[in-house]
C-alpha cells in the first residue's frame, strides 16, 4: 500500500478506492540515494516511474563530461525515457536522484494493461503527456530566444525552491549555460538586490 500515491491519484481522478489500490499494488517501491542512477544510457527503460519523495533528473552526458539536463522530476510527478520505454530500445539519457528519493515502478506490461483497462487512468496519462509537450515547447523557445539572464529568471520564477535543493552545476546544465556564466548572473543579481536594500 502506497498511501502518498493513492492520495495523489484520488485527487487527480474519480477512480474508486479499490481501483486505486489495485493500481498502487502493481508498483514496486524503491529508495534512491543522492546521485544514484535509476536508468543509465544504453539500458532499456522498462518501468513507468512515479516520484513519491525527493527529485530525479533526466540528463545526457556531453563529450566534455558535463551534464545537459533535460528535466527535473520532483515529488508527485511521473517520469521515464519516452522513446526507450515506448520502443524498448536503448536509452540515450540517464535518470538519477538529485537528492534522497523514493519512487514507485510499474513494469511496462503491467502499466500498458492498466491503460487498456482503466479509461480514466489513460485519460490522466494523456493529459500529463500534453502538459509535458507544452512545457517542453516553452522551454525550447526560451533556450532558443532567451538570454542566459532571461533563462535564469524564468527558472527561478518557475521553480523557486530548486536552488536550495541542488548544486549550481545542475541548474547550469538545465539552462544550457556554463557554470561560470551562471555564477556571474547570480553575483550580478545579488549586487542589484544589495543596491536596492541600501536605498
Amino acid at each position: 500500500m502506497h498511501t502518498d500515491f493513492e492520495h495523489y491519484l484520488a485527487k487527480q481522478t474519480t477512480l474508486p478506492a479499490e481501483t486505486i489500490r489495485y493500481i498502487s499494488g502493481l508498483a514496486v517501491l524503491r529508495g534512491l540515494h543522492k546521485n544514484e542512477a535509476l536508468l543509465n544510457a544504453g539500458e532499456i527503460c522498462r518501468h513507468k516511474i512515479f516520484v513519491i519523495k525527493g527529485m530525479l533528473r533526466t540528463y545526457h552526458i556531453r563529450p566534455d563530461g558535463n551534464e545537459h539536463i533535460l528535466q527535473f522530476s520532483p515529488q508527485h510527478t511521473w517520469t521515464l525515457d519516452v522513446e526507450s520505454y515506448d520502443r524498448q530500445v536503448p536509452s540515450l539519457v540517464n535518470i538519477a536522484a538529485v537528492e534522497r528519493s523514493e519512487v514507485l515502478l510499474w513494469k511496462k506490461s503491467d502499466f500498458d494493461s492498466l491503460l487498456r483497462n482503466i479509461p480514466e487512468l489513460k485519460s490522466l496519462s494523456e493529459r500529463l503527456i500534453s502538459r509535458n509537450i507544452y512545457s517542453s515547447r516553452n522551454r525550447i523557445l526560451t533556450i532558443l530566444s532567451g538570454t542566459p539572464e532571461e533563462r535564469y529568471a524564468d527558472f527561478v520564477r518557475a521553480f523557486p525552491d530548486y536552488l536550495s535543493r541542488m548544486p549550481l552545476r545542475m541548474v547550469a546544465g538545465y539552462l544550457g549555460i556554463s557554470l561560470k556564466t551562471l555564477t556571474r548572473i547570480r553575483h550580478a543579481q545579488l549586487r542589484r538586490e544589495a543596491g536596492i536594500m541600501d536605498k
